[in-house]
């Protein structure tokens, strides 16, 4: 099923100029403030869309400033934060006693208590001192001695678990970034309750501490959350409710991939569209430059591209939508953010040279979502001149290349540009297994060019099941792409999932089976479940796949559903597949360093996809494959 991008009345064309409602021959627009904020928790890279909205918005005249994540991170390891939480055990010590005397403490309540006594003031320099370390090990090139990574990114946890002990019973983690404030994401009623819990919501205190000083120094006049992970609505509506309540004149526009998905449902939910003014969905670049605009002349909004927006008549939904000119757009701008606070000792530039997904057939992708017109590029000269211009002016030799799967000629034209223009960097980018990449000179100008490592999607081993999934690969080309990529040392991280509609347990053991036999070739592994997410071709045919889903009218942000299947494995019999496969896999896929980007900085600095140090055991048993039969 090719991606429908038919999604409103698509603008073609130079925008026109708003028409002033000013007097005056001399009179020019307004220019406000603005800030971009990225909110926690994002993976450990600087995320690009914001960064890219920045450069179109300063091109056309605008001052911007931006916050960052990291931010939030450098400050829960440090001094003045830890100190903070030593003056919240007492008060959390008084929640629990209090609670004690109207009904009994549960188990997990009294070893709460049990552990917030052992949060002395000793203990809290300790931590405070092995914080500091950590920090200093991810940003130097200690990082690289994987003893002593492996000992920060625990010292990460520990203190991590020790912020939850006064916030709990919210769950504070890094890594992975998955902070858990007790409260269902995919109700928004739980969401607001969660905005407004002074208890678990830490990013309130996150808040205080950092984003609002920076508006009060700044003073803008527009404030931008993008909100890409479900996983950030709940700091980002924190931030909105505390700017409306504190900063009422400030316009709060919220954007990014969750805002898209979520767009036909904001209008229902008008308590969580109170938090914000605006909602920017699909591209940003140029809604946000003409929703600027429209603000600072005083102009109606109904006219701005991809826009949600709420007056005194309620929330309204802009027809029109504006899909970017990709030769159009420059590089993206990192000025502002604090690069010297990433957990990182080698900086890793994102850079987006396309928009959608050249393939956009694989029904269990809602990818496609994010876009109103198909896929595009720009031109291979320009994407180098943008890598060449980030890089001299940011000195950085890391790049990720974010498309959602490269495409196979510009790949090929790619790595041979590289070469030519003697860039010399390390990247990284995603890519399907193409027959038409099956070529040694192609793996040879990657590995020259300095690709270093893959995100591959394997998806399933079952010839069956890949048909089924619209993949248009097999696993002849799969293992033969495996094999090249492997001997000419580009490490590769194969995603695949079970349970896809109509998949047998035949089909998961043929899989499992695959990775095993060519586990020689491959480097790292990253496996889950099927989601059926509401946007996604299967979800949008369910009787084509033999496919029963149901919607919980309470569930009102969900954005996957419960579901049954005639044929194949259910959710249940593909969780349990999932979780023999975790624990009777190849041993060399468990990794002590598990993060992504650390991996790659390895691959870079190491020059090679044979790490076995970063490896719990090294050596190489027998696999085994023993599934109980589903």
């Amino acid at each position: 099923m090719r991606i429908n991008y038919d999604k409103g009345g698509l603008i073609i064309g130079r925008w026109p100029t708003f028409p002033s409602n000013k007097p005056g021959p001399h009179w020019f627009p307004k220019r406000p403030e603005g800030m971009l904020v990225f909110p926690p928790d994002w993976y450990l890279r600087t995320y690009f869309r914001v960064c890219h909205i920045t450069r179109h918005y300063r091109k056309a005249g605008h001052r911007l400033c931006k916050r960052c994540q990291f931010e939030m991170y450098d400050w829960f390891f440090s001094s003045d934060f830890l100190r903070r939480i030593l003056k919240k055990v007492p008060q959390q010590l008084d929640r629990l006693k209090k609670l004690s005397k109207i009904r009994d403490l549960t188990d997990a309540e009294v070893e709460l208590q049990l552990a917030l006594c052992e949060c002395t003031r000793g203990r809290i320099g300790d931590l405070i001192a092995k914080a500091e370390e950590a920090k200093r090990i991810v940003r130097s090139p200690d990082f690289y001695d994987g003893d002593k990574l492996e000992w920060a990114i625990n010292v990460f946890r520990e203190v991590t678990n020790t912020i939850s002990l006064v916030y709990a019973p919210a769950r504070i983690c890094m890594p992975p970034m998955e902070t858990d404030l007790s409260y269902k994401l995919f109700v928004s009623s739980e969401v607001l309750a969660a905005v407004e819990d002074t208890q678990v919501n830490v990013y309130r205190d996150v808040f205080e501490a950092i984003l609002k000083p920076a508006i009060e120094k700044a003073q803008p006049e527009i404030v931008g959350i993008s909100i890409v992970l479900r996983q950030q609505l709940f700091s980002s509506m924190t931030f909105c409710a505390l700017i409306k309540e504190q900063f009422p004149h400030i316009h709060v526009v919220v954007g990014g991939n969750t805002v898209t998905r979520l767009r036909d449902v904001l209008p229902e939910t008008p308590k969580l569209f109170d938090l914000f003014d605006s909602a920017i969905v699909y591209e940003g670049e140029t809604a946000l430059l003409r929703l600027v605009e429209a603000v600072g002349t005083g102009n109606d909004l109904s006219g701005v591209p991809n826009l949600l927006f709420k007056n005194s008549q309620g929330i309204h939904v802009n027809e029109a939508t504006y899909a970017e000119d990709m030769a159009e757009l420059p590089p993206p701008d990192f000025d502002g953010l604090p690069m010297d606070k990433y957990f990182v000792p080698d900086t890793i530039l994102p850079y987006l040279a396309t928009r959608g997904c050249y393939w956009g057939r694989c029904e269990f992708c809602d990818h496609g979502e994010g876009y109103t017109a198909g896929y595009r590029t720009k031109k291979i000269g320009p994407i180098i001149e943008d890598i060449r211009f980030l890089k001299e002016k940011y000195g950085a030799r890391h790049f990720h290349f974010t498309d959602e799967s490269y495409p196979p000629a510009l790949f090929r034209k790619l790595t041979k540009q590289l070469l030519a223009a003697k860039l010399e960097i390390a990247w990284t980018t995603h890519i399907r297994f193409e027959k038409s990449l099956l070529d040694e000179e192609v793996w040879k100008d990657a590995q020259d060019s300095g690709c270093k490592f893959l995100h591959m999607g394997y998806e399933s081993g079952s010839e069956r099941v890949l048909q089924l999934m619209d993949k248009a690969t097999t696993t002849e080309v799969i293992q033969q792409s495996l094999e090249l990529s492997s001997r000419h040392g580009v490490w590769n991280h194969i995603m695949g999932f079970f349970g896809f509609p109509g998949e047998r347990y035949q089909d998961a053991k043929f899989s499992i089976k695959f990775l095993e036999d060519n586990r020689q070739h491959v480097h790292s592994i990253g496996f889950g479940t099927f989601d059926l997410s509401r946007h996604t071709p299967v979800a949008k045919q369910p009787e084509k796949f033999g496919v029963t889903y149901y919607k919980n009218p309470e569930w009102d942000l969900a954005l996957d559903y419960y579901y049954t299947v005639k044929d194949g494995l259910s959710i249940e019999d593909a969780e349990r597949v999932f979780e023999e496969f975790e624990q009777n896999h190849y041993e060399g896929w468990d990794l002590r360093i598990f993060v992504r980007e650390y991996v790659f900085l390895y691959v870079a600095h190491f020059g090679t996809n044979q790490l076995p140090s970063l490896q719990f055991k090294y050596a190489d048993p027998t696999p085994s494959t023993k599934l109980t039969t589903v």
